[in-house]
């Protein structure tokens, strides 16, 4: 996984992501699918055709967790991940839009999707659940 603040390429699927805070606490779900399925992450997901990047985080956060969140304009970053082939599965390569939520979502919190589950997490819980590859260090990165 890299991370990085360029503008997106085309040559890549894309896909967003969301950092909704609460105080001390950060929305994560636990992915219901591969990769990574049984993991804890922002919640996220493909961006559809036509779509925007900022349309796409806003229907994935309400799919996945049923809040609705305030997103600016533009990602606060862009991060490459690449998740080897699996088990008959190729590999997969995408560009992610790393949305900042400006203030708390609001509704009522349900996983939902393909989500297994969604939870407002303590970030000294962070290192206690397993996480897709380096969104504990970005959560802690972009909370500050």
């Amino acid at each position: 996984m890299t991370d990085t603040k360029d503008a997106q390429p085309t040559d890549r699927p894309l896909g967003v992501s969301i950092l909704c805070r609460r105080d001390r606490s950060v929305l994560l779900v636990q992915r219901g699918k591969p990769p990574f399925c049984g993991h804890w992450s922002l919640p996220g997901g493909r961006v559809e055709a036509g779509e925007t990047p900022r349309v796409a985080a806003e229907r994935e956060l309400l799919e996945e967790t049923g809040l609705v969140a305030e997103l600016p304009a533009e990602p606060v970053e862009w991060v490459d991940v690449d998740s080897p082939a699996r088990d008959g599965l190729p590999a997969l390569h995408f560009r992610i839009a790393v949305f900042l939520a400006l203030r708390p979502p609001g509704g009522r919190l349900a996983a939902g999707d393909d989500a297994q589950d969604a939870a407002w997490v303590d970030l000294s819980d962070l290192d206690t659940r397993p996480m897709t590859p380096g969104t504990a260090n970005r959560i802690r990165r972009l909370f500050s």
